[in-house]
């Protein structure tokens, strides 16, 4: 079993992938789009990932305003929570994303990455701290 990671940008989307025995994450790649609310291709190149690395569940990040309200940003991932169940038929958790994009850039940097480097996969190294925090906390067999 291997589960998605996705952090949902407004024209990017992050993807990572947990290894089979459900302990890592691994960032796979950025898909990008032209407009926000075009979501076609990408929704496509999601389930073509799920069928390459037999995903069984996604987890979705859920960025909640810091004192904790939904905004519209949180709102736009449970729609695509939404779409996603309806069009692979699997579970999709939304998770707290708070912070992640800052923790993403802050790792990039201490890494010494080129800021335009940064910029290209932020959201590919935030989808893998979504769905790593999300791992961490699976009970260990």
């Amino acid at each position: 079993m291997r589960i998605m990671g996705l952090d949902y940008g407004s024209v990017t989307m992050g993807v990572a992938i947990s290894d089979p025995l459900l302990l890592t994450a691994q960032g796979i790649e950025v898909i990008r789009r032209k407009e926000e609310n075009k979501l076609r291709q990408t929704l496509q190149r999601i389930e073509q990932l799920i069928k390459d690395y037999e995903v069984e569940k996604i987890v979705l990040g859920y960025p909640k305003n810091m004192n904790n309200s939904i905004g519209v940003r949180a709102q736009k991932s449970e729609e695509l929570k939404e779409t996603l169940e309806r069009r692979t038929g699997l579970p999709v958790i939304l998770w707290d994303e708070r912070l992640t994009t800052v923790s993403a850039n802050n790792a990039m940097i201490e890494g010494n990455v080129r800021r335009e480097k940064r910029a290209q996969v932020v959201d590919m190294v935030a989808a893998t701290f979504i769905l790593q925090s999300y791992l961490d906390g699976l009970p260990k067999e």
